[in-house]
């Protein structure tokens, strides 16, 4: 018998807002020292009253727009009970029955980028997108184990998808986009290796049944895989997960329904505990917190504070500047280099150089300072880029000791610009650079200035 992986995913997403989710302290709390950003409410004392962060909720909104949802007018948090050392007051602040947005979706395009934006090759379907808090960080120390509160109450939203997912590629491909979406809207930084965005997959097999007549249906059990940080661990973790439980299928044995973990170290998936249904939560409606409501007016400001998405952008750059899809899903990979290129673009239409031209400078140019040390090109102004641009495609044969006699004047008439970039700040050698091009109108190869400049400063 031939098994066929069904995965579906839960993506943890911690919103970058000054406060936490249901009290004034500071989110804040990476790097700090443990248990310094904590307030009754975030410890759960009793008696302390939880007050929900009303930018934290718009966040979630606007990040359930991004994923194509239906956002629900009325919404309400709930009570997820559950004993944990992390969860202070014996349950977690989260969403049940009435989420603040359902039934979305993302495309996926495939591995080898060659679809248009539109051109999707399969749709995986977004489930739902709710808010909650989340909890403190254990800390095991040999024999003991330590708690954290600082992360306690953070604001936390959690994406919920279908099992539309077929492959651990498939998966990567979703949680690479769903992070760009993310950073795009600048609710998150998702930086996975501070525990930003956690992924965890649910996988199970069923019987292939491509040819066969049998009903389609889901298997009656699942394997979740909790809080794995990397995209790489996440694709391990599954391609693991799909080869164990054939093994046990192909031996008449059906997988337990548990909650594992990903270990580094042996490569492989390790028993946690025994997988919760929804009704050993026993979720019941926060009675501390009233039912939150939103217009359709509400709704329509959020949308039009949207800054443009991936996608869109993508086809735009395709289509306005002529570009190819490598090369434009390459330049919108991070917002601020799409709005830097763009920028870069208006100077260059200056001096009738073409968006195209531009994108392969970037794209193939080697960005290095004089130490040979490579450098973001953001860290240019759009000016310095073209000049750049001009003098490495306009060369002409300059005398050595007259470009030797221009770096030493530039050198004495901008000091400071000389210790900033001996103190390790790049854009001080990118200010000598253009000086000393500006002094050649731009015609001479910047490689023979930064030559000039290393000799010179050495």
């Amino acid at each position: 018998m031939n098994y066929k992986p069904v995965i579906g995913l839960e993506v943890h997403v911690e919103l970058r807002t000054k406060s936490k989710m249901f009290c004034g302290c500071s989110a804040d709390y990476f790097g700090q020292k443990p248990n310094t950003h904590t307030c009754p409410i975030c410890l759960g004392l009793p008696g302390t009253l939880p007050v929900p962060n009303k930018k934290a909720i718009e966040w979630c909104v606007m990040v359930g727009q991004a994923l194509n949802c239906n956002i629900n007018n009325f919404s309400k948090f709930d009570r997820k009970n559950y004993f944990y050392p992390d969860l202070p007051k014996g349950y977690q602040i989260s969403q049940y029955d009435q989420p603040f947005c359902t039934n979305g979706y993302v495309h996926l395009e495939g591995e080898t980028n060659e679809h248009l934006p539109g051109e999707a090759k399969k749709r995986i379907r977004i489930r739902r997108v709710h808010m909650e808090e989340d909890t403190g960080k254990l800390i095991h120390q040999g024999d003991s184990t330590l708690i954290d509160f600082n992360r306690s109450g953070v604001p936390l939203v959690e994406i919920v998808t279908e099992p539309d997912f077929e492959t651990s590629a498939e998966v990567v491909e979703y949680l690479k986009k769903l992070q760009q979406i993310v950073r795009y809207l600048g609710v998150s930084d998702a930086d996975m290796e501070k525990g930003n965005m956690r992924l965890e997959p649910n996988i199970s097999l069923r019987i292939n049944d491509e040819g066969l007549r049998i009903k389609k249906r889901l298997p009656n059990y699942k394997v979740e895989v909790k809080n794995i940080n990397s995209f790489r661990f996440v694709e391990k973790a599954i391609e693991y997960e799909i080869k164990r439980q054939d093994v046990m299928l192909k031996g008449g044995k059906t997988p337990a329904q548990e909650t594992r973990g990903w270990d580094e170290d042996k490569q492989k998936t390790v028993t946690q505990r025994a997988k919760e249904e929804a009704n050993d939560y026993r979720y019941f409606p926060e009675p501390d917190i009233p039912p939150i409501r939103i217009s359709a007016s509400q709704i329509s400001s959020l949308k039009s504070q949207m800054p443009e998405l991936p996608d869109a952008k993508l086809a735009r750059f395709i289509n306005e500047y002529n570009l190819s899809i490598y090369d434009a899903e390459i330049l919108t990979r991070e917002k601020i280099k799409a709005d830097h290129f763009e920028k870069v673009i208006k100077e260059a239409n200056k001096n009738s150089i073409t968006p195209k031209q531009v994108a392969n400078f970037i794209i193939n140019e080697k960005f290095v300072n004089i130490k040979g040390k490579e450098f973001d090109w953001t860290s240019m102004s759009p000016v310095v880029m073209i000049k750049l641009y001009l003098s490495l495609n306009r060369k002409t044969s300059i005398d050595e000791k007259a470009l030797e006699r221009a770096v030493k004047n530039v050198i004495a008439e901008n000091t400071k610009a000389v210790e900033d970039f001996k103190s390790g700040k790049e854009t001080a050698l990118m200010f000598l650079i253009g000086q000393t091009i500006r002094q050649f109108k731009g015609k001479i190869d910047v490689k023979k200035i930064i030559e000039m400049l290393k000799k010179v400063l050495q």
